[in-house]
């Protein structure tokens, strides 16, 4: 919890006074003010002193303490009743409206511009960048229609001259989608005329003073606002607005929410024509009227893109219908042009600032908004309009401000005073009347048909004839002398602050305010001739046509006379008022301390004075006696039924009021509540927040709760699902199974008469289920193949057979070329094709070593280059059985060199070429290098597979041993009476022959290039 304030700082709600008088009242804001805590509440209102200074309590750190808080955990602070507004509209989907009321200066614009910083500074924690977006522009908006709506004035710098209500539309989540803004009577009058030590609106002075050398240049401008007619009164005028920098916000802001650059230029032409129009004077020589300032008329067409001629046409004459429908032009008296002028340039500001707030709403309202998809469209609406105003001269636009006022007052009445008392009787409670003074009788002096004052004016503007601000003044004193809250000299002649034929007084229940009538009938007319609508809606600028669309009547058609600006002003209060009896209401009452603005005066009659016109000391009054929170039964048992264990989920009582008491006395609060027929009623917001706290602590174990049944349903219908599953999946493979054993006895069926065995008939896929069984089938059917194949073979064929299977297994492919489709003779030393000089010796010689050595039968035999460890190169003939490896000497009748048993070979060596070279590796480290030759059979003949055929397949059928064969990509590596050698192949051209050469690390195979 926040810290709250000391007793040093006075009562920080009004409630809590010891006695509830005016002066203790006095005392305490006084007191709370001269401490710099310019908030108090009194129950769910706040009370704001304007402080005249910047106070450092509205940065990050304030809005995180105030974020999601009750009102009583922090002391008083606009953060509080904004949140409590915003937590109503999320936690109750309820639309509720922040009323800021006050007189002029007592600081209404700037706490509506704190409240808008909450709102967005709490929100969109998920940074959506749409959500942002609309943010950045209801921030903005601010910016701009401060610039063209508000003005200095006697009694405050920042004085709104329009009345604002903001709607800010929130989706469920609870962040902003969207809003739209009303505008109510902006004070055009100001725009030609202004009170002595006031000044024009502030765009004037922001364009002049802060616009660039090249935009004033285009604009036909100068930087200085005492040249112009409209803002030389203000030009002198102390202000604590920085124009620059104002300009400079206002471009920013407007690029920000989304005006093009074209749109932003014909803004800044539009104010430009106004301030020139305003240095358009006129000439009369006794028959006719003549323009003096030409230059100013001619900028004047160029910025609103109009005609030369049409423009100085306009402002000189007046197009009128006559009754038989005859179109005449008549002639502007000096007069007349001068009002004519006044009238188009205020009206001209008029539309500006009523286009620049549509092209706002259009840009942020809710776009594309569907309730069955989106959800619940909530409002919370910000109300910032013009306070009660009592100038030295009170003229139409104080007359409209104030009945506006006394409407608002009207409301807070209603709502706050008598609704209240009204629905404790209603509801049975025991109450305490209290009395307040109920303005409904000015609201009727004003606005009551036939008899009101908005009646009188209006019924004055539409007589024929030449009636007179004074005619209808004695109209008013006529119908309105018996009425208590209305005066003038003429009803009480003694009363001397009044003029006779000029004033009449109303006793508002702000105080006595004397108005002076004269321009009140022409304001009400709001007369602007038609010719200067037409001359704008023919403009080529899109967005001065936009701005009169009335513009396109012509003279002659007939047109409904148009309501009084009176008229449409209160017609638009009394809709303004309606939105806003419809929403749930928290106000913000806002106190001037002083005509000085000073940061340290405190003016007692003057504040007592607003205390009591706002009617706070019997808020006060009738929060002190009554509740703070109301609810029907059915939804208050709704929110907290599971705080208690008899009414969760569902009591079995007689009625909803039996189960609510349950709730009340199982969490001690019998004394701080009332039942009423229909609500309960509670009076401190303490006991409302113990159930909110825990139920806030109940919710997240509900969610768990509701989560894990919620989980619970899903894996069931999850398993239900996935045994379905399981059931489909398990009769689908065994489909695919039986398909697949299908199609394979289909396909194999007559492989026994085909001539290859089925080895050409393509297998089908198999499903995964029968991958492995496939790899077997597939293999038993390779094997079968095979067996079939080797039946019809000659048992004379199969040593060739076995010995060719034997080479392939043991080169595995990485030899290009192994002699697989020739016939494999073995024995080529005694093969007469193959050595026919030499094969009888060799056959002799065999027979002889045969009968000494006892060997079997011959593996391999033929001619071979062979190297010594002496780079001795000779040509060998070479004999290998089954039980001795012979180096035989083919020139001395085959004499063996040298005989090794064939027990003493480990393996043997060849290269992945096509060269005839093979490496024999023997126990002792001594091994065999020789390269095998080609006989007469064929030239190019490879007979290395065949005597590693013959080797592996003796090894491994008749031996039963491994006899690994190495297939070498490079160099081929082998030892020499325990020498590592290596053996490189090198083709060389010219070379006839296979031919060993020795090199730094062994050997090079030269043999001849292709």
């Amino acid at each position: 919890m926040a810290e709250l304030e000391g007793l040093e700082f006075g009562k920080s709600d009004f409630v809590l006074l010891d006695e509830v008088t005016m002066e203790q009242f006095m005392e305490n804001l006084k007191l709370r003010f001269e401490k710099g805590r310019i908030y108090t509440y009194i129950g769910e209102v706040v009370v704001s002193v304007n402080p005249y200074r910047q106070m450092d309590i509205y940065g990050k750190e304030t809005i995180e303490a105030y974020r999601g808080r009750e009102l009583y955990e922090n002391p008083p602070h606009l953060y509080a009743v904004s949140d409590a507004a915003y937590k109503a509209m999320k936690r109750r989907a309820k639309d509720t409206c922040i009323v800021i009321s006050g007189e002029s200066g007592a600081g209404k614009t700037e706490a509506s511009k704190y409240i808008m910083q909450y709102i967005a500074a709490i929100t969109n924690e998920s940074q959506r960048a749409e959500v942002e977006s609309v943010k950045n522009v209801l921030l903005k908006s601010n910016c701009v229609l401060e610039a063209f709506g508000n003005a200095k004035t006697n009694r405050n710098d920042n004085s709104s001259r329009f009345g604002k209500y903001m709607d800010i539309n929130f989706n469920f989540n609870g962040d902003p989608t969207g809003g739209h803004i009303n505008n109510y009577l902006l004070e055009k009058s100001r725009v030609v005329h202004q009170q002595d030590g006031e000044r024009n609106f502030h765009s004037f002075y922001q364009l002049l003073r802060g616009g660039s050398d090249q935009m004033l240049e285009s604009c036909h401008l100068q930087n200085d606002p005492a040249a112009y007619e409209y803002t030389r009164e203000g030009a002198g005028a102390a202000t604590s607005n920085n124009d620059r920098s104002g300009h400079k916000a206002v471009m920013n802001a407007l690029g920000v929410i989304g005006f093009s650059e074209d749109e932003i230029t014909s803004i800044y032409q539009i104010l430009a024509a106004i301030l020139l129009l305003g240095s358009v004077q006129f000439e009369s020589d006794g028959e006719s009227v003549q323009v003096r300032s030409v230059e100013a008329v001619k900028n004047i067409s160029e910025l609103t893109h109009t005609d030369l001629d049409s423009v100085c046409k306009t402002l000189l004459f007046r197009t009128v219908a006559t009754g038989g429908g005859e179109v005449i032009e008549k002639g502007h008296t000096e007069q007349d042009a001068c009002f004519g002028r006044d009238a188009f340039a205020k009206a001209l500001y008029e539309r500006l600032f009523g286009w620049i707030v549509n092209r706002i709403n259009s840009i942020i309202e809710v776009k594309n908004y569907d309730p069955a998809l989106h959800g619940k469209n909530t409002v919370i609406g910000v109300l910032d309009i013009y306070g009660f105003e009592i100038f030295d001269n009170n003229s139409f636009e104080q007359f409209c401000i104030n009945y506006c006022n006394e409407k608002l007052q009207q409301l807070f009445i209603e709502l706050i005073l008598r609704q209240e008392q009204g629905e404790y009787q209603r509801e049975g409670i025991t109450w305490q009347h209290i009395d307040y003074f109920n303005n409904q009788i000015i609201v009727d002096l004003v606005e009551q048909p036939h008899r009101g004052l908005i009646s009188i004016l209006d019924e004055a503007c539409l007589t024929v004839g030449k009636v007179t601000d004074t005619v209808c003044l004695d109209r008013m004193d006529s119908q309105l002398a018996q009425h208590p809250h209305y005066t003038s000299r003429k009803l009480c002649p003694t009363d001397k602050s009044m003029d006779f034929q000029k004033h009449f007084r109303i006793r508002h229940y702000a105080g006595d305010v004397t108005y002076s009538v004269e321009g009140f009938l022409d304001k009400n007319k709001d007369l602007l001739f038609q010719d200067f609508k037409r001359l704008m809606y023919n403009s080529t600028d899109p967005v001065l046509k936009e701005m009169w669309p009335d513009g396109q009547l012509s003279i002659t058609e007939v047109t409904k006379r148009p309501l009084t600006a009176a008229t449409l002003f209160k017609n638009s209060i009394v809709a303004l008022v309606d939105k806003l009896g419809c929403k749930e209401p928290y106000y913000v009452r806002c106190v001037k301390p002083n005509e000085l603005k000073s940061p340290v005066l405190f003016d007692d009659a003057r504040c007592e004075h607003q205390v009591a016109y706002l009617g706070l000391l019997e808020n006060v009054m009738v929060r002190r006696a009554g509740f703070a929170y109301r609810q029907l039964y059915a939804r208050f048992l709704q929110r907290y039924k599971m705080t208690c264990e008899y009414t969760w989920p569902n009591h079995l009582m007689a009625s909803d009021r039996e189960a609510v008491e349950a709730i009340v006395t199982q969490h001690g609060f019998q004394d701080d509540v009332a039942y009423g027929h229909t609500k309960l009623f509670v009076r401190t917001p303490r006991s409302l927040y113990t159930l909110e706290q825990e139920r806030a602590a109940l919710i997240p174990i509900l969610v768990l709760f509701l989560q894990k049944v919620w989980r619970g349903a899903l894996a069931r219908r999850r398993c239900r699902r996935m045994k379905a599953v399981y059931a489909i999946m398990g009769c689908f493979k065994r489909y695919k199974v039986k398909a697949h054993f299908w199609e394979v006895e289909q396909r194999f069926s007559a492989v026994r008469n085909m001539a290859d065995y089925g080895k050409s008939v393509e297998w089908p896929p198999p499903p995964a289920a029968l991958s492995q069984f496939h790899h077997i089938t597939v293999m038993l059917h390779r094997r079968w193949w095979a067996r079939q194949i080797v039946k019809n073979i000659p048992p004379s064929d199969m040593l060739e057979v076995r010995t060719k299977v034997a080479a392939m297994m043991a080169l595995r492919g990485e030899r290009k070329d192994w002699g697989l489709s020739r016939a494999w003779e073995r024995d080529y030393l005694a093969n007469g094709r193959d050595s026919p000089q030499t094969s009888s010796v060799f056959v002799r010689a065999s027979k002889e070593l045969k009968n000494r050595d006892q060997f079997g039968h011959v593996l391999f035999s033929g001619f071979c280059r062979k190297v010594n460890r002496f780079n001795r190169n000779t040509d060998r003939g070479l004999l290998i059985t089954d039980k001795f490896v012979y180096k035989l000497e083919p020139k001395k009748q085959f004499r063996v060199l040298k005989r090794l048993p064939l027990d003493a070979f480990t393996g043997l060596s060849v290269t992945a070429g096509v060269d005839q070279m093979v490496a024999l590796h023997t126990t002792s480290q001594d091994d065999v290098l020789l390269c095998l030759q080609r006989g007469e059979l064929s030239s190019n003949q490879d007979r290395v597979g065949e005597l590693v055929g013959a080797m592996v397949d003796h090894f491994t059928r008749i031996r039963k041993l491994q006899f690994p064969v190495k297939v070498c990509g490079s160099a081929l590596q082998l030892h020499m009476r325990g020498k590592s050698k290596s053996v490189t192949v090198e083709s060389r051209p010219g070379q006839l022959g296979s031919d060993f050469k020795k090199s730094r690390d062994g050997f090079v195979l030269l043999v001849p290039a292709n």
